[in-house]
């Protein structure tokens, strides 16, 4: 079936514009399953993470690539492993930080038609065919999450963490948003949320808005390994899983 870039042909863009047969319904959750589990198969060693959202857009050239690749490198001397969405632009700036310097780098690449292929910074990767169960893997790892610069899809990534932040579903892990300037506009649209009541004032207390890369490393080191401890649980692998340790 062709796509372009108007029109996506997808199971997953299938499924969600409504009712299917039964079997074709039953058949997606299996997709659904099986993915999920091979996500956390092989995703379940990799460590504490930190994950960073931006956009795939911008170029090495640019000050926003600039800032994620110092970001990536100096949170992986933290201890963490740095996870992204695996492509490029802040996706590969981020993961470059952490592989140049030392740090463990994964990413959880959409699979999607054009844009969007596994950068070269990553000591793992999983291909992940559907948008909302990448979300899922992209919190469930990591202690904190920092956004930067980026389009509608970070914006959804940051609603979803500060969303389950907000609902208590995860614990009050650390969300910083990056460059004050870029997201001047986003930040006076939440702080009118507040003043509307529609969010509480606690709400805001949430987020971390900073331009200091030292004082995003300080700020997560506070509230995430201090607060939480760098490894909640150590989880070894079990051969009769057929499992190996991340560095494998």
């Amino acid at each position: 079936m062709k796509t372009n870039k108007n029109q996506l042909i997808t199971s997953e863009s299938l499924f969600i514009r409504g009712p299917l047969s039964r079997f074709r319904e039953l058949m997606f959750t299996f997709k659904v399953q099986y993915n999920f589990i091979q996500a956390f198969r092989k995703l379940h060693f990799i460590g504490p993470c930190v994950t960073i959202f931006g956009s795939a857009r911008f170029i090495p050239e640019s000050e926003h690539y600039k800032n994620a690749e110092k970001i990536g490198a100096e949170i992986s001397k933290l201890g963490f492993t740095i996870m992204t969405g695996g492509g490029p632009g802040i996706m590969e700036a981020a993961n470059k930080g952490a592989f140049e310097n030392g740090g463990y780098s994964v990413g959880c690449n959409i699979v999607l038609p054009f844009e969007q292929k596994p950068n070269p910074y990553l000591h793992k990767w999983i291909n992940i065919p559907y948008f909302f169960l990448r979300k899922v893997v992209l919190i469930k790892y990591s202690y904190a999450f920092i956004v930067m610069p980026g389009g509608v899809g970070t914006l959804d990534e940051l609603f979803e963490a500060l969303t389950l932040v907000q609902t208590k579903v995860i614990k009050d892990f650390p969300i910083v948003i990056f460059d004050s300037k870029y997201h001047k506009e986003l930040c006076r649209h939440i702080k009118i949320m507040v003043d509307n009541g529609s969010i509480g004032a606690d709400d805001i207390k949430l987020l971390y808005v900073t331009d200091s890369i030292s004082d995003l490393v300080a700020h997560i080191e506070t509230h995430s390994i201090k607060k939480f401890g760098l490894i909640k649980k150590q989880y070894k692998p079990k051969w009769w899983f057929l499992e190996n340790t991340r560095n494998k």
